[in-house]
Formats: C-alpha cells, structure tokens, sequence
C-alpha cells in the first residue's frame, strides 16, 4: 500500500472556465505562497493555453492524498 500526495492547481480562462494541472508527487511541507507564486508565474508567462483561452487567474490550489493498494502485481 502506498500513499501519493499531488497538488492540483486551479485557474480559470478567459471565458471563466475551471483548468486544472494536477503536479504528482507535490514536496512535503510545500508553503501556499510557493504555489501562489508559481501559479502567478504560469499566467505571466502563458505557459499553458486551455481550449478557452489564455489561463488568466488563480482560482484555487489543493493537496490531494490518495492510498493505493494493489491487488495484483505482474
């Protein structure tokens, strides 16, 4: 059983749609004004561009933790 924590980063578009990134294996302890920031940094710069256009404000950020178990391995 394993445990993995990513970090979704939520923005919304020029036409208010929700865009969501999820970043696997988010570092432990990670502070919300480091994901403020890189958030800001990925509107500034346009890095990514949704089917609605331009990413143009940070809507939300959340660490999500899941438990997998496996059943069967090969």
């Amino acid at each position: 059983m394993n445990t993995e924590k990513n970090l979704l980063l939520i923005f919304l578009n020029h036409i208010g749609s929700q865009v969501r990134l999820n970043v696997l294996d988010v570092r432990e302890g990670i502070m919300s004004s480091e994901v403020q920031t890189a958030m800001e940094n990925i509107i500034a710069k346009n890095v990514f561009v949704s089917d609605g256009g331009d990413l143009i404000s940070v809507a939300g950020a959340q660490i999500v933790t899941r438990t997998v178990q496996d059943l069967i391995t090969v």
